[in-house]
């Protein structure tokens, strides 16, 4: 959560909200905001801390651990239609790549405003690919993208 309020103002440039969501309850949001978050992060958390006690936001989204009774560690992209564009659970000892969130919405940004395809590896600044090229060129993608591009 730290990584995500440092981050947070290059989600809302990119038109994003973060929404964060646990079983814990609101007053443990607010004491870890107070005693710890404030003190990693100037001003802590800039975005909602939903306390889902029962889990059903979890459940919702197929995250919610019934034996343990805790969600999985997970992200979520949500576009504005409420489709799920993205997902990925982690093990719990397994921090979130904050960095590949935000390229994750950088490239549904372009393809919402360019109609492009966004290759493996795709950042800012690197070859996507024409909609039209990929559906006209099966079995030719090789002459458009190649595997260096991805890293």
């Amino acid at each position: 959560m730290a990584a995500v309020a440092v981050k947070y103002p290059a989600f809302r440039e990119l038109g994003a909200e973060v929404l964060a969501v646990s079983i814990d309850p609101a007053d443990t949001h607010r004491e870890w905001q107070e005693k710890e978050l404030s003190r990693m992060v100037e001003g802590g958390t800039r975005f909602p801390m939903i306390a889902d006690r029962e889990g059903k936001v979890g459940s919702l989204y197929g995250v919610y651990d019934e034996t343990n009774k805790v969600d999985l560690r997970a992200h979520f992209i949500v576009d504005p239609r409420g489709v799920v564009q993205a997902l990925e659970v982690v093990a719990a000892p397994v921090g979130r790549n904050i960095t590949e969130i935000l390229r994750q919405l950088r490239a549904l940004k372009r393809h919402e405003e360019t109609g492009e395809l966004m290759p493996c590896g795709w950042e800012p600044g690197k070859p996507a690919l024409d909609r039209s090229v990929v559906s006209t060129s099966a079995g030719r993608i090789w002459e458009f993208w190649k595997p260096r591009n991805a890293f």
